[in-house]
């Protein structure tokens, strides 16, 4: 885990350098494979899946990786002669991208599409054939990373389409955008924490405890953010406590010290955010002390009015 922060560490710095050298970010080309692993949830897992099943292996196609995904990587692992520890990491994901252009058909195409709709809002039918408008789609890609703009889908087009952040969807009647430090375009992260994050924020919406406020996560392609200097990589989202009235979307945020707070409904908010996200959790901080009594939450100075979550 610490080799891993540290590879994280020094691609902020570098993006950083370059961001403020007047580079654009969209021209940075160091991206990275994700980390994928058991209790993942989001677009990544959906392109995961959609791979495995180009390769094979029978596998439900539902963003959630679960047991079923697991023991399809790890049979594919097997048979790559790779680590079976089930764990998609740079290795895996280069056996598993299957190079595709305009005329080809079949799941590796589907796994394309919808990353493409997730990450950059193509507006693709994913139904798994290469025509005309995924090749559009593809080029239009290329060019916006700084990539070889030819319409084919290769290694390096694969793996910045999988490191490409995920805007978060505000979905009717689920959450609502905020942004308290002016950060307008900052509510992108990675697949994992977008799909994680908006799987809690739609049980939640079930309990009639409102919508669920997301202030800051991170820009579309990370580096400084002001005010939040560990908003930069993609996994960390701020999230506010829950109101008696269930207004907090409309009637502003509040501390855990409020007379309107709700700690019932902010603790199964928290509970939700770590159950759709089994072993992802790194930690959420925010100051009530009931909450971080019961091991939800942790101390840290400046959040008695939001939830800092940080996702693996």
């Amino acid at each position: 885990m610490r080799q891993l922060w540290r590879v994280i560490a020094l691609f902020a710095a570098v993006a950083g350098l370059l961001l403020g050298a007047g580079i654009p970010a969209q021209a940075f080309s160091q991206a990275a494979f994700p980390l994928t692993s058991n209790g993942n949830r989001g677009t990544d897992v959906v392109a995961l899946q959609h791979l495995l099943a180009a390769h094979g292996r029978t596998v439900a196609v539902d963003g959630v990786f679960g047991s079923g995904t697991h023991s399809a990587v790890v049979g594919f692992q097997q048979s790559k002669g790779l680590t079976a520890d089930g764990i998609v990491g740079p290795a895996t994901w280069g056996a598993l991208a299957i190079t595709v252009r305009q005329g080809d058909n079949g799941p590796a195409v589907k796994a394309v599409q919808a990353l493409l709709n997730a990450k950059r809002g193509a507006g693709l039918s994913v139904d798994g054939a290469f025509g005309p408008a995924t090749y559009t789609a593809v080029r239009t890609f290329q060019s916006h990373a700084g990539i070889g703009v030819d319409g084919i889908v290769g290694p390096t087009t694969w793996k910045n389409l999988l490191w490409h952040f995920e805007n978060i969807d505000f979905g009717p009647g689920t959450m609502c955008a905020q942004s308290p430090d002016g950060n307008a375009n900052a509510h992108w992260a990675t697949a994992g924490a977008v799909g994680q994050l908006e799987a809690a924020a739609a049980t939640f919406a079930g309990t009639g405890n409102g919508r669920l406020p997301v202030g800051d996560a991170s820009f579309e392609h990370g580096g400084d953010i002001p005010g939040h200097a560990s908003h930069e990589v993609g996994l960390d989202i701020d999230v506010w406590p829950i109101r008696t009235d269930s207004a907090q979307c409309t009637a502003g945020r509040i501390t855990w010290q409020s007379s309107t707070y709700d700690r019932a409904a902010t603790r199964r908010l928290v509970q939700e955010i770590r159950a759709k996200a089994p072993g992802h959790v790194e930690l959420i901080f925010f100051n009530d002390p009931q909450l971080i009594s019961e091991g939800l939450t942790t101390s840290y100075p400046n959040h008695d009015n939001h939830l800092h979550i940080r996702y693996r």
